[in-house]
């Protein structure tokens, strides 16, 4: 910024290093009934945000792995349905509460297999059937259509994926560990006033210095800097934290919340997640965890996609019982 002359008596103040961004404002939707359009039904939540916010959160995107996961290993591959489609079903319902199957038939009608379509690029239309987003154009899906969705009080037409509460938790915990980031990045790790009340120092020197701490910002961070005044007093430099007390933002405060939040709204015993516990006593007996989990969570999804067997006609999904160890 542009300054005058220091005079005797006079103050003069200035600012280094230019502001830097910490975030981008997003959000992954506002809750509204599922509306017609004029081409097809909007979701009530928006389902290219639920994907975004997959990768955000290390312990949301676990926990749902953990569950495909484990669906995946008890599940038995028949004709119609092989692992690797049985995965994609089981992804899609976890991230987006709905799960799209498409049937292939031979020309006798004869289930041949069962293909997955994105659930979300896919679209309900007015009259039971389903459209799917190419290139921000709906084209119709023409085959027979298993749609299995997670129930939402609200509407019928979609599913409701049930996390959706630990959303802002999740979005939190995103943004605090962005936060931290750009505060290293950014090199000023705690905001101070250089305070400079000695007479004996002249413009240039005032210039020189201003120059010195400039270029110690940015990738010149963490550099030292001299500073010899002659003839100066002893408090006629001083350095005045000012962003100290912003600086302890309670980070891991922030960061352990915000993970409890995102697991208790997706169930998972936290020995499945490869979290390290923070007392000594642990998290108990993970064998007997992993049981309960199965039985309370695994169980009821393992029966949800059994539904895909009386709408092909023929056996589509089988599953093991989940054993541990």
């Amino acid at each position: 910024m542009d300054h005058g002359a220091a005079g005797p008596g006079h103050c003069e103040a200035f600012t280094f290093g230019d502001p830097t961004p910490v975030l981008d404002r997003r959000e992954v939707a506002s809750y509204f009934h599922a509306a017609w359009n004029g081409r097809f039904y909007e979701p009530p939540i928006s389902l290219d945000g639920l994907a975004r916010l997959l990768p955000s959160n290390p312990h949301h995107q676990s926990a749902i792995t953990v569950k495909a996961n484990i669906l995946s290993s008890c599940f038995r591959p028949t004709d119609l349905v092989s692992r690797q489609t049985f995965k994609r079903l089981a992804l899609d319902y976890l991230v987006f509460g709905n799960a799209y199957a498409e049937l292939i038939a031979n020309r006798l009608g004869q289930p041949l297999a069962i293909r997955p379509i994105p659930a979300r690029w896919t679209r309900c239309d007015r009259d039971g059937g389903f459209v799917i987003l190419i290139d921000g154009q709906e084209q119709p899906i023409t085959g027979r259509v298993a749609h299995l969705m997670e129930p939402d009080i609200s509407q019928e037409i979609y599913g409701m994926p049930p996390y959706t509460g630990a959303v802002q938790s999740a979005l939190l915990n995103e943004a605090a560990t962005l936060f931290r980031r750009k505060y290293y990045v950014n090199g000023s790790h705690a905001g101070f006033i250089l305070y400079m009340t000695d007479p004996a120092q002249s413009q240039d020197d005032i210039d020189r210095l201003r120059e010195a701490m400039r270029e110690a910002k940015g990738p010149g961070n963490f550099r030292n800097l001299f500073m010899y005044a002659p003839n100066g007093k002893t408090d006629g430099l001083k350095v005045i934290p000012i962003a100290e007390v912003a600086a302890k933002d309670e980070f891991l405060s922030l960061k352990n919340v915000s993970r409890d939040d995102v697991m208790a709204a997706h169930r998972v015993p936290p020995q499945l997640m490869g979290v390290i516990p923070n007392n000594t006593g642990g998290f108990g007996d993970a064998d007997k965890a992993a049981r309960v989990f199965a039985a309370n969570e695994l169980r009821p999804l393992m029966e949800t996609f059994k539904d895909l067997n009386a709408w092909a006609g023929a056996p589509a999904v089988r599953f093991d019982d989940y054993t541990v160890g």
